[in-house]
Formats: C-alpha cells, sequence, structure tokens
C-alpha cells in the first residue's frame, strides 16, 4: 500500500537526518523521558519536606512527569514497569553517585 510506502520512507529519513545531525554537532540531548525520570525523583524528595497537602500535590505532580517514559517504552513494546525501576534506580545512583561511571547514568533515558 502506497500510504505505508510513504510512511517507511519518511521514517528511514527522519532516522537519517538524525544521525546526520549527531555526527555533524558531536553532542546528544539526552531523551526517552530522561529529563522527566530526574526530575520526578527531585521532586518526590522535595515533596517529602511538606507535612500538608503540597506534598500530596507534589508528589502526584512527581508521578504524572512519569507518564513520559511510561508511554515511550509501552510504544516500544517493551515492559513499562521493569523499564521505569530500572531507569529511576540508574537516575537515583547518578544524583548519589561517587564512582564518575555512574555519575553518567543521569544521561540514560
Amino acid at each position: 500500500n502506497d500510504y505505508m510506502l510513504e510512511e517507511a520512507d519518511r521514517s528511514v529519513h527522519d532516522a537519517l537526518c538524525s544521525v546526520s545531525r549527531t555526527l555533524e554537532s558531536n553532542s546528544v540531548v539526552p531523551g526517552g523521558g530522561a529529563v522527566e525520570t530526574a526530575l520526578s525523583l527531585h521532586l518526590e524528595d522535595y515533596a517529602r519536606t511538606f507535612d500538608s497537602y503540597e506534598q500530596w500535590a507534589i508528589a502526584e505532580f512527581a508521578e504524572a512527569l512519569l507518564t513520559i517514559p511510561k508511554t515511550l517504552a509501552m510504544n516500544a513494546a517493551m515492559d513499562a514497569i521493569d523499564l521505569l525501576a530500572a531507569l529511576r534506580v540508574r537516575h537515583h545512583a547518578a544524583q548519589s553517585a561517587q564512582d564518575p561511571k555512574k555519575a553518567d547514568y543521569k544521561w540514560f533515558g
């Protein structure tokens, strides 16, 4: 079907453009929910400093941020719960890392 061929062509073109731009700029922006996961962990810690409804609101917002990595995992046909758990562990390790190798985990998405 022509529609499927056009979509496949567009997808390949987009992928090649992404690789080309990455090679030209020599840098990569963290993606795949990396920013949302890191922000969620920080907000969960911050929420614990309150003892009222603000704690609940901040914690719920932190949980809502995790919708993005969950959706990306499900769209990639991966187990969202396992992937999100591993992602949170790596981001937590990066925030409290003494080892420089683990400090790079903050870029995982």
